[in-house]
């Protein structure tokens, strides 16, 4: 009989935290959550004020049962979810489930996986946050509503299976409003003139761009004002007439976020939402080091707090002044937002001893990375600040002004660990001016005009539109990925070289969502609910209350637009293929997989095919055309349409023309399409075996 029994999500979590506690504590998972409402119904009783109508998740059965003969043996139960709002739902979930034995039963948390962390919690127990709750069990009901009630209507009038919710809406929403600023936008020509001059005495040469006239900044739109300029300093001297000597700092990024961690871990590794969110778990659950046994060796992923714990300082400190110096060690605090939840601390390595190289080879390639760059961005947080020598300096041409500037690193700091990305350019080293005089002349070497355009907005990547979600106040960090996940899922955005992109059907769905639910659907609306989400958390507003309030305009709305859209129809596309079956024009629907071609003669004719895209160069083997096809996980590949009866041209990579092909490049992309074909030949076996076991 084990004197305490530990409840946690996870194996990987449950394995790390036995060896941390002594042989009469039992530790087991409950593998997620164990009781949610039910897929099949809305499961909220609005006649009885939203009273949530729960049941146990299917196939969880004998985990039950299991979970409630140990508690039964035990003398105390500590429940160890997650430290968040959803972490406090599992918990009050597990003690419903286990009331019989409400008197042992005691809530724990940890902000990290350590023996320290996870001693200190057992002995501090405390009760349920029943505010924590209500919070989460708002968002899950309110939701819960919303998709529940629009979705049937997606359903009537695009196609089954669609969705819509309040965050993955307005998501969708600012994708589509991009692309649509992205295609209304007009280019405005601007010129620049650029002057490459060069200081006699040192001979080396810089450049300099124009900047205006008598010291007053001037736009400069056509070519005629170029032309005018040009002329009137073609035999201008070019003269210093000012020089500033400065001096840059640059501080280091405070340490990760959820969403800065997402933000980072796509600009310069590359991952997606979901798999920085998968890697990160691992990370925080546990993983097998040699001479440590199982290590969790990073703080819990899921937070908007910047705060670090003294501990975990002088952890830094400690390791800042054995591997660099006294020269690069600053103690640094760092401001959390304040809409932010500073319920526990940024993400952080657990361990600073643990340097990421020294468990490289016990790690996979992406946890290795991703701990990498956590453990850098932590240390470099308290370290000093770059420092830059700069040098401004203005020239005068027959009364034009132009300026130069440059710079040179003279301290690396916090620069020698890490350098935080951007979405834009990557701020570059200028290197210095020469060491010019005032009232000096610079020789004019050459004189460059350039024409250019103004450009559109940039389209979202998911790190950007992370960064927009955070900004504007819709979701939580807990939310990002899975909202990301479920719009590509349903194919309401594409994603090209790491670009979002709304599809066809994303514009219809998010069309009719937006002219009809204007209320919800809307930037300010998602915003103002996640502050009352907050507030039921801090206990200051009863859940049902704000659920109320909530539902009693909308039910209104939802009558008013189901009489509204009751006779209208949305006509499909035509294209331009004619059917070859009945000789009807094919029109475009949209299907699991996404768009295709069907006879609008359905059900007489049920004849579709597929939208096939090609390319203007010619397969490089044969000359026949090449076709674009996208994987299982939506990566493109480019197929001969020959392929496979007369030619094997297979490869991730575009063909160009001239170039010749090399057939191992195939290997991969060959392995990856058979895997996805084997996939779709054992379903349609395992179809009709079941429809001939229903016959």
């Amino acid at each position: 009989m084990a004197d305490k029994l530990i409840i946690v999500e996870s194996p990987a979590k449950a394995n790390t935290i036995k060896k941390f506690l002594g042989g009469s504590t039992k530790v087991v998972a409950s593998m997620g959550h164990i009781r949610d409402l039910p897929k099949s119904k809305l499961g909220v009783d609005i006649e009885h004020n939203f009273e949530p109508e729960y049941i146990n998740i299917r196939g969880k059965g004998d985990l039950i049962k299991s979970l409630k003969t140990d508690a039964k043996k035990a003398k105390t139960v500590y429940l160890a979810t997650d430290p968040d709002r959803e972490g406090e739902a599992i918990a009050w979930h597990l003690a419903k489930i286990l009331e019989d034995n409400k008197e042992k039963i005691t809530r724990v948390t940890f902000n990290e996986i350590t023996k320290t962390a996870v001693q200190k919690a057992i002995k501090e127990p405390r009760n349920i946050d029943i505010d924590t709750v209500d919070a989460q069990q708002a968002r899950r009901i309110l939701d819960r509503i919303v998709g529940y009630k629009i979705s049937p209507l997606l359903w009537k009038k695009v196609r089954r299976g669609l969705s819509a919710g309040r965050v993955q809406s307005v998501a969708v929403k600012l994708i589509v409003d991009r692309e649509n600023e992205i295609e209304e936008f007009i280019p405005q020509e601007y010129w620049n003139i650029y002057a490459n001059l060069k200081d006699e005495k040192s001979k080396k040469e810089f450049e300099a761009k124009f900047f205006g006239k008598d010291g007053k900044k001037i736009e400069i739109n056509t070519k005629e004002q170029v032309d005018k300029i040009l002329k009137d300093i073609e035999k201008a001297k070019y003269i210093v007439t000012e020089i500033k000597k400065g001096e840059k700092k640059k501080n280091p990024a405070p340490p990760f976020t959820t969403s800065t961690m997402q933000q980072e871990a796509s600009r310069k590794l590359g991952f997606t939402l979901k798999k920085t969110m998968s890697v990160a778990q691992s990370l925080y659950e546990g993983v097998k080091i040699s001479d440590k046994g199982t290590v969790g060796l990073i703080t819990y992923m899921r937070t908007d707090s910047t705060r670090i714990s003294e501990e975990a300082r002088a952890a830094a400190k400690t390791h800042i002044l054995s591997t660099y110096g006294e020269d690069f060690y600053e103690n640094r605090y760092y401001k959390t937002n304040k809409d932010a939840q500073d319920a526990h601390e940024g993400i952080r390595p657990t361990y600073s001893d643990i340097e990421p190289d020294s468990v490289k080879d016990e790690l996979t390639k992406d946890q290795y990375k991703l701990y990498k760059l956590i453990y850098n961005r932590f240390m470099a947080s308290q370290m000093k600040p770059a420092i830059y020598d700069t040098m401004a300096v203005t020239i005068d041409a027959n009364n034009y002004t132009f300026k130069a500037n440059g710079q040179n690193i003279k301290f690396k700091g916090f620069m020698v660990l890490y350098v935080e990305g951007t979405d834009e350019r990557e701020e570059q080293d200028e290197g210095m001016l020469p060491e010019l005089q005032e009232k000096q002349e610079v020789k004019l070497i050459k004189i460059n005009p350039k024409q250019s355009f103004t450009e559109p907005p940039a389209r979202y990547t998911e790190a950007s539109l992370v960064k927009a979600l955070e900004e504007k106040g819709i979701g939580r960090p807990s939310t990002y990925s899975p909202t990301i996940t479920t719009i590509l899922e349903r194919r309401y955005i594409e994603k090209e070289q790491k670009q979002l992109i709304p599809t066809e059907l994303g514009r219809i769905v998010n069309k009719l969502l937006i002219e009809n639910f204007t209320d919800i659907i809307n930037v300010e609306f998602t915003a103002k609910i996640e502050n009352q989400f907050d507030e039921i958390a801090e206990g200051k507003e009863p859940w049902k209350k704000m659920i109320e309030e909530f539902y009693t305009p909308f039910a209104k709305e939802l009558e008013k637009v189901e009489k509204e859209l009751e006779h209208v129809e949305l006509v499909d596309e035509v294209s331009d293929v004619q059917c070859d079956k009945c000789g009807r024009m094919m029109v475009y629907k949209f299907g699991k997989f996404g768009k295709f071609l069907a006879c609008p003669g359905y059900p007489e004719c049920k004849n579709t095919k597929p939208i096939v895209e090609t390319i203007d160069v010619p397969c490089p083997k044969c000359g026949a055309t090449v076709q674009i096809r996208k994987t299982k996980r939506k990566r493109n590949y480019y197929i001969c349409e020959n392929n496979p009866q007369s030619c094997d041209y297979i490869s991730w990579n575009k063909p160009k023309l001239g170039e010749k092909w090399n057939p191992e490049e195939a290997e991969e992309v060959k392995k990856e399409t058979d895997k996805n074909q084997k996939r779709k030949s054992t379903k349609k076996s395992t179809t009709k075996k079941r429809s001939k076991k229903g016959a």
